[in-house]
């Protein structure tokens, strides 16, 4: 399997599922001539045309409405936010209507949509553009939430996405774009929504974690391995709604305790929810209290040494394994 960066694998995502179906249709600021924000989409408007790879206003409410109106109308459209924090502008297209015509049409009426982009805080770009919304999209019933952690999930996730029939919002990791992977050079790989991936085995403790917090939560259990005897398991999520209920319950019965990540903010954050479903299907098999490290619950600091420490970084989610071993 060829090696390509995170990045790369989107791009191909996105030029497979153009190439397959005439009804994907990629549009959002700065896609087209621009490349993208971070160069998601070079090279697609000299392949495939302006009807294709579609440069829009500033304006993510009026796009995102067109592209909600396309999906309804038959189209499969993929929306391009340069930042997650902008859809909060979007907020009545994306999670009142997009969301609800399926529902509110007795399923006569599909909206298979994306909305993808960068979803993250650690770049020092300050509060209004450092949201980690995938704990708030997933609380509205109708929308499916995916946060890849690897540029094969990035592809094979973001195929999955473009075929499905609801809208699926696809968190990335501006961080995660030039990490190198193998990717499956298979224009029909796809990787199922709602499957997590478990990345490690492990007999002591299990970190679930998903995102960039995969990769922290893998460095700490090898640090943990070498330093302290202790067996990890680690559980990449992938999917935050649907949600792999069955691989989280079974990792806990395996390890019986449990250690929660995430760059997500803890108040009703993703790990809340899981937590919750834990204790209560799984309580007798904890030997321990349920623990998290998530980003600490203040707005997104700009100062790259206060950024550092307030997302979830490995001396802390170090200690708050050794409290649970």
């Amino acid at each position: 399997m060829p090696e390509i960066t995170y990045r790369e694998a989107l791009n191909q995502a996105l030029a497979e599922e153009i190439e397959r179906d005439d009804n994907v249709v990629l549009l959002g600021e700065e896609v087209a001539q621009f490349k993208g924000s971070y160069k998601v989409s070079e090279g697609l408007l000299e392949k495939f045309g302006s009807e294709k790879i579609i440069d829009t206003p500033i304006s993510e409410a009026a796009f995102s409405g067109l592209a909600v109106g396309a999906a309804m109308l038959g189209m499969r459209p993929v929306v391009e936010f340069m930042f997650w924090s902008f859809c909060y502008v979007a907020f009545d297209q994306i999670f009142n209507n997009a969301a609800n015509v399926r529902y509110m049409s007795g399923g006569l009426i599909n909206v298979p949509i994306v909305f993808r982009g960068p979803a993250n805080g650690g770049t020092n770009v300050g509060a209004t553009h450092s949201h980690t919304p995938e704990n708030f999209a997933a609380n509205t019933p109708g929308i499916k939430v995916i946060c890849p952690s690897t540029p094969a999930d990035a592809k094979g996730m973001l195929k999955a996405a473009i075929r499905d029939n609801d809208p699926v919002c696809v968190m990335e990791n501006t961080i995660l774009y030039n990490l190198k992977g193998e990717v499956p050079d298979d224009k029909d790989f796809l990787v199922p929504l709602g499957k997590a991936n478990l990345l490690k085995e492990g007999s002591d403790l299990s970190i679930i974690a998903h995102g960039k917090a995969v990769h922290t939560s893998l460095e700490v259990a090898q640090s943990l391995e070498e330093k302290h005897g202790v067996s990890v398991e680690v559980l990449d999520l992938r999917s935050i709604r649907p949600l792999d209920t069955e691989a989280i319950l079974s990792t806990v019965r395996k390890t019986n305790r449990v250690l929660l990540v995430e760059e997500n903010k803890p108040f009703c954050g993703v790990g809340a929810q899981i937590s919750f479903m834990i204790q209560d299907q799984a309580f007798d098999y904890l030997d321990a209290p349920i623990k998290r490290v998530s980003a600490i619950d203040v707005p997104q600091a700009y100062s790259k040494p206060l950024e550092s420490i307030q997302i979830p970084e490995h001396n802390r989610v170090l200690e708050k394994a050794l409290e649970l071993i």
